[in-house]
């Protein structure tokens, strides 16, 4: 691919052709020759700031500190966590005893050290998970990315020799997914060949492995269409039962759920294509949906209620009986997930986004709910549940509080902080408070201040949105943000925009494709509230945020670069005329629209960063960042994006890109320590009008 090639595309700019489009060449000579060129730019930029070098080592300290969390999920008697430290820089898996896990130095058995398996193959290995076979857990289906990307290699592994399975099961990495059907048998949800794959890249066809048998040879059971996202098979467990499911998932928020019975048929499990939140408990079989939908026996089923149906007997006569309601919808509640022991189901609530948790039995026929005696006020999540078991676990923290682990070996009946984090920053001076701005068709959107209790006047302040995908941004603490930006008398804000999952399914729809510019005026009223409260002003004000929320704030870049004074894109959408030609881009579609369809053009045309940058236009400096190995958003945005607004006059456009570490930054936490300093220096910089 060269430079010549350009691609003819609509848009509402004026913009005929796009002179970029070599560089979604991921690895091509020209466009990397690009990238190291920019890369040089940005740090000698950046890094050669005096306070980079100290904001570099703190963010490092913080991120491999031995006291750090280790968050673990108890199984048959251990609990496996996965470290990293400054000596374990790619890490451990490891494991220990609950009891030794309870206290404040358990005694940890290595399982694998990813140093050591790197160095001695050659191979930056990143872990991926692990699928462990019932009922002992010992042998497991263990999944590393090469290079920190989503696709993985699998091989067979025996927790108790710590090594690979000789002549085990081995296959090479894809975006295929493996579980045990038994201790000879994998279930294969295939991404290997191209018609084994969607047009997203994912797995299409699910198949039996046999052990001993050539993977090219496993039979196939099932398959989705090649439009669809993605199939996937698992063992479910209920009880001593056990049952293989399948499903072929539509899009991102829609699927059909198949149980595969003793005869090998599959059947269709009879819900609507938009179910969501699903379980299976003591015969019932427990789901959410996400519009409302009318059972056969007249239940009205709402979003952000709880429904069952009697499993059992619709295995055995095929007819759906009565749906029962597990929990009432509530206003300004939703659900964030649910989670099963042996003998309880658990309920993860958010009230007006503040978590709580609420137990569920299942007796004489009927459901009964109570709370979980939780922290209130804060981020309370499930950090674990023992499915074969009765221990749980929750997390609890808000963004001035450490994060903690609350245990139970009792389904939540006793409860014991186990595990608490040491403060990583001075909080006494600090105050959280939940705020809410007017958009501009009238809704309310709340969102969070993290400041001095103290502060008078505007102070540099970053404000940091998502908005999308049903995905909700929660209060957490953050030593990393606390060190670098709150102790320097700056200012943090998290905005709870439509798009995100905060106030359930109704939220985030009320923001899916031609809807989408709600997402981003909700985020400018934010932006226009805070300037209005005098926390900040638009030179004060810089705002971030990654993959959807990089999508987020270029638009806020292109609509309204007068709000703000700094604004940093990282792994973003940007293209949004081309996004479905960047592998697995294809697989938003519900979340986006086809640019593919004339109407849906129009409206992704409408608002699409890349199209809109403009020559005569105020823009306030710009970092970008992304890695060439991100396999979920294509490399090619950020690129593209930098490259145009540097050919457009704005000389204060920075862009970086790491080499490793896919999209979410896994692996080696230095690179990631670098790209945090990176970016608090550039805030700090543009936001005090020192760039």
């Amino acid at each position: 691919m060269t430079k010549a090639m350009t691609q003819k595309q609509p848009d509402s700019s004026g913009v005929a052709e796009d002179p970029f489009l070599w560089l979604e060449d991921r690895t091509g000579k020209e466009a990397l020759d690009w990238v190291h060129r920019q890369n040089a730019v940005t740090t000698g930029e950046l890094q050669g700031d005096p306070s980079y070098q100290a904001a570099f080592q703190t963010a490092l300290d913080l991120m491999t500190a031995e006291d750090n969390i280790a968050v673990g999920s108890a199984l048959n008697g251990h609990v496996y966590n996965f470290w990293q430290d400054e000596t374990n820089v790619l890490g451990l898996w490891r494991r220990t005893t609950v009891a030794s896990y309870k206290t404040d130095k358990p005694q940890w058995e290595t399982i694998i050290d990813f140093d050591m398996l790197s160095a001695k193959e050659g191979v930056k290995w990143v872990f991926s998970g692990a699928s462990r076979l019932y009922p002992d857990f010992t042998r497991c289906l263990l999944s590393m990315s090469p290079d920190g990307g989503d696709a993985s290699e699998m091989r067979e592994f025996d927790i108790d020799t710590k090594s690979f399975v000789e002549g085990g099961f081995r296959a090479p990495a894809s975006k295929s997914g493996f579980g045990w059907l038994d201790k000879d048998t994998v279930i294969v949800s295939a991404a290997f060949e191209e018609d084994e794959k969607t047009q997203s890249g994912y797995p299409r066809v699910v198949k039996l492995w046999q052990r001993g048998a050539r993977l090219e040879d496993a039979t196939p059971i099932f398959e989705a269409q090649k439009q669809d996202l993605a199939a996937g098979g698992s063992l479910e467990y209920d009880g001593d039962k056990r049952h293989l499911f399948l499903t072929r998932t539509l899009d991102f928020f829609a699927s059909h759920s198949f149980l595969r019975l003793p005869s090998g048929q599959n059947r269709r499990i009879p819900l609507p294509d938009d179910v969501t939140d699903t379980a299976l408990f003591r015969d019932q079989f427990v789901f959410g949906v996400r519009s409302p939908w009318t059972a056969p026996d007249g239940t009205l089923c709402q979003p952000d209620g709880l429904y069952s149906l009697d499993f059992a007997r619709w295995i055995e006569t095929g007819a759906l009986d009565q749906v029962e309601t597990v929990l009432q919808p509530a206003q300004r509640v939703s659900i964030a997930g649910i989670a099963r022991t042996q003998d309880r189901l658990f309920i993860n609530l958010m009230d007006n986004v503040r978590g709580k948790v609420v137990v569920c039995e299942r007796n004489h026929d009927s459901w009964s709910l109570e709370p979980v005696a939780l922290p209130e006020n804060g981020n309370v999540g499930i950090a674990h549940a023992e499915h074969f078991g009765s221990s749980v676990s929750f997390s609890f923290t808000d963004f001035l509080t450490p994060s903690s682990i609350i245990w139970s070996d009792d389904n939540a009946a006793t409860l014991m902080t186990v595990k608490s984090q040491p403060a990583r920053f001075d909080s006494a001076s600090l105050v959280s408070e939940q705020f809410e701005a007017r958009s501009k068709d009238g809704t309310m959107i709340p969102y969070f201040v993290v400041r001095r209790r103290d502060q008078d006047g505007p102070v540099p302040t970053l404000l940091y949105g998502y908005g999308g995908f049903e995905v909700p941004l929660l209060p957490g603490y953050a030593g990393v943000r606390g060190r670098l930006w709150l102790e320097k008398g700056n200012a943090y804000v998290q905005a709870n925009i439509r798009g995100g999952g905060e106030f359930g399914p109704n939220w985030h729809q009320a923001a899916l494709k031609a809807n989408r510019q709600k997402a981003f005026d909700d985020f400018a009223a934010v932006a226009q509230d805070l300037v209005k409260r005098g926390i900040a002003t638009p030179a004060t004000l810089g705002i971030q945020g990654g993959s959807n929320g990089g999508l987020l704030t270029g638009v806020s870049l292109t609509q309204h670069p007068e709000l703000f004074g700094a604004v940093i894109i990282d792994v973003p959408l940007l293209d949004m005329l081309r996004y479905t030609e960047l592998p697995p881009g294809s697989s938003w579609m519900a979340e986006y629209g086809d640019p593919a369809k004339p109407e849906e053009a129009a409206w992704l045309a409408a608002y699409s960063p890349y199209q809109h940058v403009k020559t005569d236009a105020a823009y306030p400096p710009v970092l970008l960042t992304t890695s060439t190995a991100d396999d979920r958003v294509h490399p090619g945005h950020a690129r593209k994006m930098a490259a145009r607004l540097q050919a457009a006059g704005h000389a204060n456009t920075l862009f970086f890109e790491e080499t490793e570490g896919g999209h979410g930054g896994r692996g080696d936490r230095r690179p990631q320590a670098a790209q945090a300093a990176m970016k608090y220096v550039f805030l700090q910089r543009a936001l005090n009008g020192t760039a």
